[in-house]
């Protein structure tokens, strides 16, 4: 059965709010909202155009008013808006009858009377235009009343104020223009236009005022326009940043998912929203730049998410030719032996704080050349790897440096957070993590031994980096086994000494290609870190033993951070947690139990994708982003692996 909200909960308009739905377009614009049909979070909108691919998004058409007019009946609302002061109207939900997925596309369907009404909204690959596509499955004709309703404003801010709206109407719609931006609205066929500019004013967004961000807006309106909905007849309505070109058509608006899986189908659509287009890279307009949006709604791309999400959403759903793109591009910004932390949004430049996003580098590189062989993608890329090497050795931003005493792999800067815990509040640094960190340096022995493995296939000198991995290998062995407690130190050398939270940071220590940790010291470890750390939708960022143990995450972005990597439960843990598992287990946990709890969790929060992060205890209440694309695919990877394996 495809994703679906039933009744019940489309009615209750709390649970409803909480169900989100998201199309994308593949350059990094989106359409989305809630099953209820209110915008909780200023990042919702039926039309976010991606400026810059995949970045610069603008909140261009936030809604449409939706009404069904009747002869001798009231007219009937189907959309929802909630107010300042708690007010929701209109109060379409009260009808909906269910909203499910076909693909990644939102159906939404109402029963007004004897009256069925279908609702689907997609998006245009590589434009920034949306379609919301009309049907009358049943009943006898009746007349749509609709109301666009515009915010043309950065994704990030609210609209407040009248602002300077012009619009041009047309016989289907209009072109309005504001911020510098022009949003053309058409509606076919057969509409009838009424302008009359209006506002809308103080609309609430309930999701911001949660996180104690500001939370209202307000919208402009042009007019209405009425169209006849008969049966056998679909009425689209079209809005982009150009109008709809000479000859244009709707294509059909059916996405159907592959055979096969249930939950696999579903994550290999959503694995779909991630994979987008970025803009042109200095003088190669005509290389294919290819990037991974890091989580929706308001990531861009990230060095690290693309490194560790690019396994599971390109070769395991066997795009290697994406892969080999992603890769290219990613490996253009290489500066000083880094990989970029931050791609640049709108005005931001490219920021290189991060010491693991250029590690993991390595470890997409080897996934890619497993699944396809392609030596040639390596060897000609081998001059820059080892070039990363040279920089780690020597020293390169924010103090990563290798410390030639022992082998390992040191960062840290006052006032940063380097590693993927990297929580930041102002000068708040919530985990700083300076020093040795065990992760860190697992990542470093497999950079060693994958370029020595590269360099030894391509006739260069390898032994330098066996020798440096075997040093690291020994110094780790002596120095990250923390034999009072039973697992690893997170960190060493710490300013404030040896680290010895727990934290699922080890995983990688004998989860990765090479283990740097092995025998009854990792088997040790992975007992700990399941018995204190794993739940049902992924791993605990520190033990429930700690003080420190945030068991909620909610309250302003200051409480939120705090826990951010606290406790709270990241689902793509379990991708290096099951590769473990896998390693030490000839007989492993099975992996379907593992990922079960995701069935249902794909008709909570995103619909059909999977969250960014969960709190730690029960109800394990999902958070963060609704679509986050290292929890796709670490699930989907071993999902996929998985399922090569049933009999």
């Amino acid at each position: 059965m495809p994703v679906r909200v039933g009744p019940d909960d489309c009615r209750d308009f709390q649970r409803a709010c909480g169900r989100e739905w998201l199309v994308t377009n593949g350059i990094g614009g989106y359409a989305s909202g809630t099953v209820s049909g209110a915008n909780t979070r200023r990042y919702h909108g039926l039309l976010v155009a991606s400026l810059d691919p995949p970045a610069e998004r603008m909140v261009l058409l936030a809604g449409l008013e939706e009404w069904l007019l009747t002869q001798g009946s009231d007219p009937v609302g189907l959309s929802a808006q909630e107010y300042w002061d708690g007010t929701v109207f209109p109060e379409g939900f009260a009808v909906l009858e269910g909203v499910e997925l076909e693909g990644m596309v939102p159906v939404f369907s109402w029963s007004v009377g004897e009256r069925t009404i279908e609702k689907r909204v997609r998006m245009e690959p590589g434009v920034n235009r949306t379609l919301i596509t009309y049907r009358l499955q049943k009943g006898e004709a009746a007349r749509l009343r609709l109301r666009p309703l515009f915010a043309h404003r950065d994704y990030h801010s609210q609209r407040r104020g009248q602002g300077s709206f012009t619009l041009a109407e047309s016989s289907e719609g209009w072109a309005v223009e504001a911020a510098g931006i022009r949003s053309h609205l058409q509606v076919r066929p057969g509409a009838s236009i009424q302008s009359r500019p209006d506002w809308y004013w103080r609309v609430l967004h309930r999701a911001e005022r949660e996180r104690g961000l500001d939370d209202e807006e307000d919208l402009f309106t042009p007019g209405t326009v009425e169209i006849t909905l008969i049966q056998e007849s679909e009425t689209v309505v079209v809005v982009g940043t150009d109008p709809v070109p000479a000859g244009w058509r709707i294509a059909d608006s059916t996405e159907k998912l592959e055979a096969g899986s249930e939950m696999v189908a579903q994550l290999k659509a959503a694995a779909s929203q991630f994979l987008v287009a970025r803009g042109a890279i200095d003088a190669q307009p005509a290389v294919p730049t290819r990037t991974i949006v890091a989580g929706y709604h308001w990531f861009v791309d990230w060095g690290r998410d693309t490194a560790i999400s690019l396994p599971g959403l390109t070769l395991a759903t066997g795009q290697p030719e994406e892969a080999r793109h992603i890769l290219s591009t990613l490996m253009r910004f290489l500066d000083q032996g880094l990989l970029p932390n931050r791609f640049p949004d709108h005005g931001h430049l490219v920021e290189y704080n991060t010491v693991d996003a250029t590690l993991w580098l390595f470890q997409a590189i080897h996934a890619y050349h497993a699944a396809t062989g392609d030596w040639e993608f390596i060897s000609e890329r081998l001059s820059s790897l080892e070039e990363i090497i040279d920089w780690h050795v020597a020293g390169t931003h924010h103090g990563i440096k290798v410390d030639v005493r022992d082998g390992l792999l040191a960062a840290g800067e006052d006032g940063l957070a380097l590693t993927w815990m990297d929580a930041r509040v102002g000068d708040w640094v919530v985990t700083p993590r300076m020093g040795k960190p065990v992760e860190i340096n697992a990542l470093w022995f497999n950079a060693l031994q994958l370029t020595a493995d590269w360099c030894a296939r391509a006739q260069r000198p390898s032994n330098r980096y066996r020798q440096m991995a075997l040093q690291a290998q020994q110094s780790a062995a002596e120095r990250f086994w923390d034999e009072q407690r039973g697992y690893l130190f997170d960190v060493v050398d710490a300013p404030d000494g040896d680290d010895h939270s727990l934290r699922p940071n080890q995983l990688m220590a004998f989860g990765l290609v090479y283990p740097l940790i092995e025998g009854e010291h990792a088997l040790s470890a992975l007992e700990h870190v399941t018995r204190r750390l794993l739940t049902p939708y992924g791993l605990r960022t520190l033990s429930p033993d700690d003080p420190r143990y945030a068991f909620r995450y909610q309250g302003d972005q200051r409480s939120r951070d705090a826990a951010y990597h606290m406790g709270t439960v990241w689902p793509w843990l379990l991708g290096p947690y099951i590769d473990a598992v896998k390693r030490f287990h000839a007989d492993p946990v099975p992996v379907e139990t593992l990922l079960a709890p995701f069935r249902d969790h794909l008709s909570q929060a995103g619909l059909g994708t999977i969250s960014e992060i969960f709190e730690p205890e029960p109800p394990y209440r999902p958070v963060g982003c609704i679509a986050q694309a290292w929890s796709v695919a670490e699930i989907l990877r071993h999902a996929l692996d998985s399922g090569k394996h049933q009999p």
